[in-house]
């Protein structure tokens, strides 16, 4: 065992990336699915050093992965951070319903009918609730595999768009210290009847202190998307600030002229100079 101790200390090196090519794929035995893990690194990253670094999760990390590039995001103004994209290894309708399971923090059965009906899909077909499942998922099964390879540190940070915005927000409701940083983008805080947005203005209005590490949120959505997910996000936002918690650093940004879709490298670049900015 002394032996071999060495060898499982060992950090693994950063991958050429390969245009939709994924850097990992974790098969997850709390969630019964697997997982695509897209990487980027530092410029600087080498596992010759002890340098350590902040992480940020990326939700969707599929089909957000190709913004994880210098014409969308600019380095030269945010600290070093490594990004994890983590998206559902299924594609089309089938990656859609595991979204909607996995990013959805209470059982919403009317609205999963409305979406069956929409996809043409057999009733029942979609899940909800299992927001909770994916975050233990996150915790005890893809972050520290991250950890055990790559070299980070204790620094992290959690970004979604739509449903995952969703699941964000979730996050930072329920957050113990685990993440510190929190990218709220485009949330779907329309969910069952606005029920998480309720909980996060009766938690804020109790103005009661919050014994949490210092923590930075970020959020967003474009000029242009749905009213009430603007609104709700203003709802959320200034709530949150009216606590005047000491511990939390607050910000928040609508993007003109930006649609639901058009807004994400908006988004997750505001995410990035917000989050890490360099002082």
């Amino acid at each position: 065992m002394i032996f071999c101790n060495p060898l499982f200390s060992r950090k693994l090196e950063p991958k050429e990336r390969i245009e939709n090519k994924p850097d990992h794929i974790i098969s997850s035995k709390i969630m019964g699915k697997d997982y695509l893990i897209h990487m980027s690194f530092p410029k600087n990253y080498s596992i010759k050093d002890t340098i350590t670094y902040p992480v940020l999760y990326v939700l969707d990390g599929k089909s957000t992965y190709r913004y994880f590039n210098p014409s969308n995001i600019d380095y030269e103004k945010i600290e070093d951070v490594i990004l994890v994209g983590i998206s559902h290894k299924v594609n089309g309708i089938a990656s859609r319903i595991n979204r909607f399971y996995d990013y959805t923090p209470s059982l919403d059965t009317i609205t999963a009918s409305k979406i069956e009906e929409n996809f043409g899909v057999q009733k029942g077909t979609i899940k909800t609730g299992g927001a909770g499942e994916f975050l233990q998922c996150l915790k005890k099964e893809i972050i520290p595999f991250i950890d055990k390879h790559y070299k980070t540190n204790f620094d992290r940070g959690i970004s979604g768009h739509s449903l995952g915005g969703l699941f964000t927000a979730f996050c930072f409701l329920n957050s113990d210290g685990y993440f510190t940083r929190f990218g709220i983008n485009s949330p779907s805080l329309q969910w069952d009847e606005e029920k998480l947005l309720a909980q996060a203005i009766l938690k804020f209005t109790k103005n009661e202190t919050w014994d949490i590490k210092p923590t930075k949120v970020f959020f967003s959505t474009g000029e242009n998307e749905n009213p009430n997910m603007v609104s709700n996000m203003i709802k959320f936002s200034l709530n949150l600030k009216k606590s005047n918690y000491e511990n939390v650093d607050m910000n928040w940004r609508i993007y003109r002229n930006e649609s639901h879709g058009s807004v994400i490298p908006s988004s997750l670049n505001g995410t990035m100079t917000t989050l890490y900015g360099k002082k």
